[in-house]
């Protein structure tokens, strides 16, 4: 059984695999050289040095003891006719059963240059703006979700200057809804945050970056948290599949229908009957082992004939 994905999505896919009642042997395949770790933490409790990276690390179950994870090895395609894997090393594997699991990367401004520009994805993501978060530096958050919201708190904690830009009218409306959005702003300006809503980033200058009513911002560094997108261009040379948004699935989780090939978290775009009729991708932290559950068991039972 092969895994593709060693953060949460990989690790509790191999968990599910065992619990289904798969015996054979399970390798996970991640780009990044870490074991699986909890991801949350990057931009808060990591980012402001009050958590190790060692303790970020998620635990894992007995049952996979056995699993051999091979990190730092990236799949570059896949061929879901013949069942192989092509690493970035040139080198083939083959499988019986696929699980997708390699979730989501951050989006990134459509322009060059700048100050140093950071992203909030990895350990060596958090480190690297960590070190850059000394007292007055001055710090554009380009985006207001979670991680913008999460990192301009942990910037101004550090006592940075930090500015925070995005289109919507409040930060993070889209999850909170404009009441508790409100109350949020309300609550990082009593902090020191400045905000630009309503406002894009058109230009990076190596002062700063320019909004489009032309005001310039000065700043030592940006913070890009403009979204994420599916990683799915290792299946991209696969015929017939829709990587439109995420990797499309059946009701099963299954990819393209085939019976030995499932998606699970952040890049399974899969009907939900709580989101209505069209298919779509969920990136919260309970999806990778809610997902995983139900794929696992769909796997197991194309691959053994049993129910």
């Amino acid at each position: 059984m092969a895994v593709v994905g060693a953060s949460l999505g990989g690790l509790r896919a191999a968990e599910q695999l065992r619990a289904a009642g798969w015996h054979g042997a399970i390798t996970v395949f991640g780009d990044e050289p870490h074991l699986p770790y909890n991801r949350p933490p990057l931009s808060k409790a990591v980012l402001a040095g009050h958590a190790l990276a060692a303790g970020t690390e998620l635990r894992r179950r007995p049952s996979v003891e056995d699993v051999e994870w091979r990190l730092g090895s990236a799949v570059t395609a896949a061929d879901l006719t013949a069942r192989t894997l092509t690493l970035t090393d040139g080198s083939v594997h083959m499988y019986e059963g696929l699980v997708a699991a390699t979730g989501v990367r951050p989006r990134r401004l459509p322009m060059p240059g700048g100050p140093p520009r950071h992203v909030v994805r990895t350990l060596e993501d958090s480190t690297a703006l960590a070190a850059g978060l000394a007292a007055g530096a001055r710090v554009s958050v380009i985006g207001s979700g979670f991680i913008g919201c999460e990192v301009a708190a942990t910037a101004r904690t550090a006592g940075c200057a930090v500015t925070v830009v995005a289109p919507e009218t409040e930060p993070m409306a889209s999850a909170l809804g404009p009441h508790l959005a409100r109350a949020l702003r309300l609550r990082h300006e009593a902090r020191g945050v400045r905000f630009h809503m309503g406002r894009l980033a058109t230009e990076l200058t190596p002062e700063g970056c320019v909004l489009d009513d032309g005001t310039e911002l000065r700043a030592d560094l940006i913070v890009e948290a403009i979204g994420s997108l599916p990683n799915t261009e290792w299946l991209a040379a696969t015929p017939g599949l829709d990587l439109t948004d995420g990797i499309l699935c059946d009701a099963h989780l299954r990819i393209g229908g085939l019976p030995h090939a499932v998606a699970v978290g952040d890049v399974a775009r899969f009907p939900n009957p709580r989101y209505g009729p069209v298919p779509r991708r969920v990136e919260h932290w309970s999806v990778p082992g809610d997902t995983a559950r139900h794929a696992a068991r769909t796997l197991v039972a194309a691959l053994t004939g049993t129910p």
